[in-house]
């Protein structure tokens, strides 16, 4: 038998997708199967960018890029955080990528090994752990408590920080709790963080555009002073409905960027050109889709959370971002992973639990409001009537 080394036993998943596997077959064997478990919009990507992709094809574009992207890309992206954040960035310092995941990857590679500390929201998103486990740093979770609107707090998020901590992971508006996380709590955190210079914070802002009730997304791009060991994470998956086109970008601090783009040669040698001109045609066209896109998501958010609440022993907070729902279920009896899995086999609902994004996520399921309004009424319907029915 192939011998592997030691690090893959420790490597995660994202159980999402195993979910959306066992929903498709129980759908494919007859099953009426409602998907609130998958985080992608469930709108197509606006046909300018698409007819851009085209036009791109048909120009010829088809080999190999720089690794970093393509010029016109990076200067896009540089122009967006300009008009949409109020932060100057230079093209040289971005990196276009195959989607998000490849700047988590990136990061903790470059700080996690054995001894070292790596800090992450939990609950989170799952491949934080997952990769910090594979470098042989320690995972240290930071708590993202209910009780703070699921925003994370300055106070103990350095109270968490060690001499071994290397690297910060940040997450706002958050995936799975919707959380979005305040100014001043980040002024807060930054200020604390001039006690540990040595520490590199990756801030993932990939819902930055996906804010309701009037709140508005905060950068850390915006505080100079901690420019120079900052890595930020964005792409085009959540906001121009382009998940499977796999297009992120990143910014980094210049000590960081070529090895960056070293482990970019390393991997994945570039993105498709014909993604790349996608994007261009996206962060510089038209914004309304954009716009039209989030007035549905904050309909069926309001939705989503009054239904919630009606349902016995759920209570639920209104989430100020991205496009989940995260319902306290503790009071209904059910573990959370248990009634995630029986509401999927029995009702026909998929949804995820919450221990599958961290420790601190138990007595919590995650629903995606990326469906109609229509199938997420009937989602809570089943929901309902199963809990009448499994009472504990």
């Amino acid at each position: 038998m192939p011998v592997i080394v030691p690090a893959f036993s420790r490597i995660g998943e994202e159980n999402a997708f195993a979910v959306l596997a066992r929903a498709t077959a129980l759908a494919q064997a007859g099953r009426d199967v409602i998907n609130l478990g998958i985080g992608q919009p469930d709108m197509p990507t606006p046909p300018h960018v698409v007819e851009a992709a085209v036009k791109a094809l048909q120009d010829g574009h088809h080999g190999y890029t720089p690794a970093t992207g393509i010029l016109p890309l990076r200067e896009a992206v540089s122009r967006d955080l300009d008009r949409r954040l109020g932060v100057q960035v230079s093209p040289d310092s971005v990196m276009i990528v195959p989607g998000g995941k490849v700047t988590m990857f990136m990061a903790i590679l470059m700080f996690g090994e054995p001894g070292a500390e790596i800090l992450y929201p939990d609950p989170g998103f799952p491949i934080y752990r997952s990769m910090i486990e594979f470098t042989g740093a320690t995972p240290v979770p930071v708590p993202i408590r209910e009780a703070n609107g699921f925003a994370f707090s300055a106070e103990e998020t350095l109270g968490l920080i060690t001499p071994r901590t290397r690297l910060l992971i940040l997450n706002s508006p958050a995936n799975p709790t919707g959380g979005v996380t305040p100014k001043a709590e980040i002024d807060k955190l930054v200020a604390g963080l001039a006690a540990h210079p040595d520490v590199t914070i990756m801030s993932d802002e990939i819902y930055g555009t996906m804010t309701y009730d009037g709140e508005r997304h905060h950068t850390l791009l915006a505080y100079p002073e901690i420019r120079d060991r900052l890595i930020y994470l964005d792409g085009a998956s959540k906001t121009y409905a382009m998940t499977g086109w796999r297009l992120g970008w990143s910014v980094w601090p210049a000590p960081l960027y070529d090895a960056a783009r070293k482990l970019a040669v390393n991997s994945f040698s570039c993105v498709n050109a014909a993604t790349q001109w996608a994007g261009i045609a996206a962060l510089d066209g038209p914004q309304d889709c954009v716009a039209a896109m989030m007035a549905e998501f904050d309909r069926r958010r309001l939705l989503v959370v009054e239904g919630l609440n009606r349902l016995p022993g759920v209570s639920c907070i209104t989430p100020k971002g991205a496009f989940y729902a995260f319902p306290n279920i503790s009071e209904t009896g059910w573990k959370a992973k248990a009634l995630a899995s029986a509401l999927l086999e029995d009702a026909g609902v998929a949804t995820i639990g919450g221990p599958d994004f961290g420790i601190h996520g138990e007595g919590y399921l995650r629903l995606s409001y990326a469906n109609s309004a229509e199938n997420i009424s009937r989602a809570l319907e089943r929901i309902g009537a199963f809990l009448e029915r499994n009472r504990r």
